[in-house]
């Protein structure tokens, strides 16, 4: 059993990353892969916990990319935790975040949601990477929403009173980032970018033409129809189905570390087909090096 996409106190989850591979020894997960927003910060400390207990770690990341209206996911595997160009680009990333926070905090106060950015930092185990969760946090103790959905469908998400956009990448621009850094890449949870299935596949086409390597197929919310879809995109596009709960720690709602919401369950192989794609890709890196 292994999970490829969770968070830590580093971005938007309650757990810190050792403790997330003591968690994972304790669930019986031979493979993991932290995927903290826009920060490869806990990177190092979770591989180097993960390989002290057994278990098999790399690199990952989620960076969020604009598509008109929407906004995707994608996932970066194996990418190099020191390329400067990557951590330049997320570094562009947080400060647009920064200055998104500021945004909503006056958006909140101006709607009559009197809170203060110490108050949302609170909730934050990076005080570098506030994100909405924080701010969802944060009105659900001032009593201003009973709940996270209620704190992103009234005032957080896109249409909420208090939403402001931020500094994103376009999905060429982040796949040819992950690339770049060694990595491969994989589309998070497809259902959620809200593309009708004829849409999606549309789409899919596009990515897999940028380069997309994988679909996260195995998800805690992904139904039997969109589990089943996502494999057969994959086939089309002989690309890697990738799985992971999207544990959050406490901010996630009844979804445990490995296996989701109870019948998650990631294939080995998914891993090991990762690891052969990055490999292939130094591979042909270095050949283009030496020959070119």
């Amino acid at each position: 059993m292994i999970d490829l996409h969770f968070h830590s106190t580093k971005s938007d989850g309650t757990i810190a990353p050792r403790e997330l591979a003591l968690l994972g020894k304790e669930q019986g997960l031979s493979a993991m892969v932290l995927t903290d927003h826009d920060t490869l910060s806990g990177a190092e400390e979770f591989i180097n916990a993960a390989t002290e207990l057994g278990i098999r770690a790399i690199s990952g990341v989620e960076l969020s990319a604009d598509v008109p209206g929407k906004t995707v996911h994608l996932l970066g595997y194996g990418v190099d935790i020191n390329n400067k160009p990557l951590n330049e680009a997320l570094e562009k990333i947080r400060n647009g975040r920064k200055i998104r926070n500021n945004e909503i905090l006056a958006k909140l106060v101006k709607y009559g949601c009197f809170i203060t950015m110490n108050e949302v930092a609170e909730f934050a185990g990076d005080k570098d990477l506030i994100a909405r969760p924080h701010f969802a946090a944060a009105l659900i103790k001032k009593g201003y929403a009973s709940s996270k959905n209620d704190a992103f469908a009234r005032y957080l998400g896109r249409g909420g009173i208090a939403y402001a956009d931020r500094y994103r990448l376009s999905p060429a621009e982040a796949i040819n980032l992950i690339h770049a850094a060694g990595g491969v890449v994989s589309l998070a949870h497809p259902y959620q970018i809200g593309y009708s299935t004829y849409e999606l596949h549309d789409f899919i086409d596009e990515l897999v033409n940028l380069g997309l390597d994988g679909i996260e197929t195995y998800y805690s919310h992904h139904s039997f129809d969109m589990l089943n879809d996502y494999k057969a995109q994959c086939y089309k596009h002989n690309i890697i189905p990738t799985g992971g709960s999207d544990f959050h720690g406490e901010n996630s709602t009844n979804i445990k570390l490995g296996v989701g919401t109870g019948s998650l369950n990631v294939p080995d192989s998914s891993f090991d087909s990762i690891l052969d794609r990055i490999n292939l890709r130094k591979k042909y890196t270095s050949y283009l090096s030496e020959n070119y």
